[in-house]
């Protein structure tokens, strides 16, 4: 069964707001020219940014956080984040499938950005609501 699509914008300033949460200052987080410097397309979200709003979709479709039994993902491609109001747009997607344990569901995950995949393996493991 397709669960509903759900979709986070991610702006700069999520960026910067998450570079203080996170701790993590790398310019490729920031700055044009360092991410240019270094072979990117331009300045990218942080990949643990991307994995939480994926984990946010999880928690929506699952109705509650602490439903999640198992998450993790592989990254493929970077989120460019352009220097604009808007930003991007990450959408995420989901296939929820039974499991030998009737009291759990796994959730095929799928991310996307500008409509290119970003994760790989993504799959997460939840209780029946």
């Amino acid at each position: 069964m397709e669960l509903p699509t759900q979709r986070y914008r991610v702006t700069r300033a999520d960026l910067i707001r998450y570079a203080g949460a996170s701790g993590d200052f790398n310019p490729i987080h920031w700055s044009e020219s360092f991410a240019a410097k270094v072979g990117l397309p331009g300045v990218i979200a942080h990949g643990m940014l991307t994995m939480a709003l994926v984990g946010r979709a999880v928690t929506t479709w699952a109705g509650r956080p602490d439903a999640i039994v198992e998450y993790g993902v592989r990254f493929t491609r970077p989120v460019e984040v352009p220097d604009t109001e808007d930003g991007t747009e990450i959408e995420v997607t989901a296939v929820a499938k039974d499991t030998d344990d009737p009291g759990l569901v796994r959730l095929d995950l799928t991310a996307t950005c500008a409509g290119v995949k970003v994760l790989a393996q993504a799959k997460a493991v939840i209780k029946r609501p």
